[in-house]
């Protein structure tokens, strides 16, 4: 009889321990798949790549300064810089940050900014100093980044993304074939550009200063 007895305590906690899971089952563990490389935000950083050749095919056709291809130059442009605004918050609001995209943006960044500045330039529409300038400060900001990468990460700050917004804003009106006060006040936003590029060149080289010199970030 006690052999029987443990036997039915036996089913009885067996038959209560299948209870207690249907209730309340084992929470499971849930790895979180990879991010696809073709995602949305990566195909936006492509497309601006794919821009930058045409972009210059209209800013050059026809000597540089015929009214119909500047307007589309600047189209293109336009529409470039927007997906450099897009692609980055759709990256960090989805959850589809890449290696890739981390390489390609700043790559697709500068050749569209770079290439505007040199056309702009070559067909004596802006001054080459500040296509220097500009082009200096972003080559020197990308080398300081890669001298310091193995002690911390210099994130871009507002500054820096206050100074994308007037660089980008002072070309379209470059771009655009006008004349008199409107020719004047791009360029003024350029020089506004130019300064906000040297000012925030300048924070880049402090910190990386702090960096290079300061104790090693553990991550």
């Amino acid at each position: 009889m006690s052999v029987q007895s443990d036997d039915m305590d036996s089913a009885w906690v067996d038959a209560g321990r299948v209870r207690a899971n249907l209730v309340s089952p084992t929470p499971r563990t849930v790895e979180p798949s990879a991010v696809p490389l073709m995602n949305i935000a990566n195909v936006l950083t492509v497309l601006r790549i794919l821009i930058v050749p045409l972009f210059l095919l209209a800013l050059f056709a026809a000597g540089g300064h015929d009214t119909g291809w500047r307007i589309a130059a600047t189209a293109l442009f336009g529409i470039a810089a927007v997906t450099d605004r897009i692609d980055g918050q759709l990256a960090r609001k989805y959850g589809l940050v890449t290696d890739f995209g981390k390489l390609a943006d700043p790559i697709a960044d500068k050749a569209l900014i770079g290439s505007a500045l040199i056309g702009l330039s070559a067909l004596g529409d802006l001054a080459w100093w500040i296509t220097l300038v500009i082009c200096a400060r972003e080559i020197g900001v990308t080398l300081l980044r890669l001298a310091v990468v193995r002690r911390g990460v210099i994130p871009a700050g507002r500054g820096g993304k206050l100074k994308t917004l007037v660089q980008s804003l002072a070309i379209g009106v470059m771009l655009l074939p006008l004349s008199g006060a409107f020719q004047t006040a791009g360029l003024l936003l350029m020089y506004v550009a130019v300064a906000l590029t040297v000012v925030t060149g300048l924070d880049y080289v402090v910190q990386a200063a702090r960096l290079r010199f300061g104790p090693v970030r553990r991550s």
